[in-house]
């Protein structure tokens, strides 16, 4: 089953001159969802305080499908779509409570050792966890628009 954050609400602070959420806002959506889900895998505040380890975005990609207004309130998913010792690679899905697309996101998360800063293996036990949370969304669909890459499309002639 995907992971679904709790109802979040556009503010006014967040709208920009065409009156619409401002495209930086859409990623704080998202990092809120990511809050929410990150302690299921062992990561969030006490994880970087006690251990001295964390997580960085390395790539942070999003489709914008339909615009949010001040006022709407919305919900993301989390998708788990791969893993190593180091790195995972996640999908995310920004839905207006309506049941409306809104946007996508997909990440690939470094796994970081905050002494130097470095790339480094996640302990067995969170370890664990990722790979539980892998194990049971490995049997999902694979979103359609994991992959996506950027760029004026062509036509040939």
């Amino acid at each position: 089953m995907l992971l679904k954050s709790s109802l979040m609400t556009v503010v006014p602070e967040w709208i920009d001159y065409n009156g619409h959420l401002n495209m930086a806002y859409y990623n704080v959506l998202f990092d809120r969802c990511a809050d929410e889900v990150y302690p299921m895998m062992g990561f969030g505040p006490d994880y970087a305080e006690t251990r001295k380890l964390t997580t960085y975005t390395a790539e942070f990609h999003v489709c914008y499908v339909q615009e949010l207004h001040e006022g709407h309130r919305v919900y993301s998913t989390f998708q788990m779509i791969d893993y190593d010792e180091k790195r995972f690679h996640s999908y995310q899905e920004l839905y207006h409570e309506d049941g409306w697309l809104a946007a996508t996101a997909e990440a690939l998360t470094l796994h970081v050792d905050m002494t130097g800063p470095r790339v480094a293996a996640m302990p067995p036990d969170v370890m664990e966890k990722v790979k539980a949370l892998y194990d049971q969304h490995s049997t999902l669909p694979r979103p359609d628009r994991v992959g996506r890459s950027i760029g004026i499309r062509r036509k040939a002639g």
